[in-house]
């Protein structure tokens, strides 16, 4: 009995040897499969680049908690595509590569010397700084959208912040105890959600992507903003360039990451642009109709602002 023995038990081992080489290569074979289309999008879709910077992106929003950071291309191609008009776009290429320059010979270097010297929770505290001097432009758009919880919550924050933040050096208003969080808005954001089209795209020299809806926002910002009436000139541009040296000192590889995973440059930032934008205003333009439908008022009346490309 024992050769049978034996020879039943060497086929049952055979047999279990077999399905597991069968097994192991099943789990195998996807895995490597798998590898060439996680390397395929990232040169032939148009999508990669923005991925890329959403990661830095996110990582920059984890840490500071602000959503004002000049990386747009943060879940950019997540909603439906929106196209803008690019007249202009000789005239726009060459200003995206003098701001190009003008990043990667002077502001990146400054930046860099910048963060050396000062660490990073003074570089935060100037950044609240500036932000909560940026609390007229956030609670005037609150105003003329009707979202009068956002302006009370502006008020609440620049009163505490300025109070007990020490001069809004620091931000107690977000913490768990208040939790009033700033409020992600502008006046381009108000012009959108009364109806007002993005129109063209437009390249500023030193400003960077724009449109004239939101080149409008820009000239009405600069009113609003407090450090716009510093005098002399020369005063009020010193400060305004040291805010944009702390601001990019905190944020330093979120252009560089955008602009190396494009395959145009040019095409991703204003397709990053015009989408982050189209859906800032489509967020505003939600938040406006829930308030306005709790009064009696239908933003629907208005076909304008049910459009596309804002």
């Amino acid at each position: 009995m024992k050769p049978y023995l034996t020879f039943i038990l060497s086929s049952i081992f055979l047999v279990a040897d077999f399905a597991h080489g069968q097994q192991t290569s099943s789990v195998v074979l996807p895995q490597d499969l798998s590898a060439p289309q996680q390397v395929l999008p990232a040169s032939t879709s148009d999508q990669s680049p923005v991925k890329d910077t959403g990661n830095a992106a996110d990582a920059i929003n984890d840490e500071y908690k602000d959503e004002e950071n000049l990386d747009y291309a943060n879940d950019t191609f997540k909603e439906e595509r929106v196209e803008i008009a690019d007249p202009l776009e000789p005239i726009n290429r060459a200003m995206h590569q003098f701001n190009d320059k003008l990043y990667f010979w002077a502001l990146k270097p400054v930046a860099q010397g910048y963060k050396t010297v000062v660490p990073e929770p003074a570089r935060v505290s100037v950044k609240n700084f500036f932000s909560n001097l940026a609390f007229p432009a956030r609670f005037l758009s609150c105003l003329l959208q009707a979202d009068l919880s956002g302006a009370a919550t502006e008020a609440g924050r620049f009163t505490i912040n300025t109070v007990w933040g020490i001069g809004g050096l620091m931000d107690p208003s977000s913490g768990k105890e208040l939790d009033l969080q700033k409020q992600d808005t502008d006046l381009c954001q108000t012009l959108g959600v009364w109806g007002v089209e993005q129109g063209f795209y437009i390249v500023w020299p030193v400003l960077g992507p724009s449109s004239p809806r939101d080149s409008v926002s820009i000239a009405g910002d600069f009113f609003l903003y407090p450090v716009s009436y510093i005098n002399p000139w020369y005063a009020w541009l010193g400060v305004r360039t040291y805010e944009e040296v702390n601001a990019t000192s905190l944020r330093i590889g979120d252009y560089e990451a955008l602009k190396n995973a494009a395959i145009d440059p040019y095409v991703a930032f204003r397709d990053a642009y015009v989408q982050y934008r189209y859906k800032k205003v489509k967020a505003r333009k939600a938040k406006w109709t829930s308030s306005t439908m709790l009064t009696g008022q239908y933003p629907s009346a208005n076909p304008e602002l049910t459009g596309k490309g804002n």
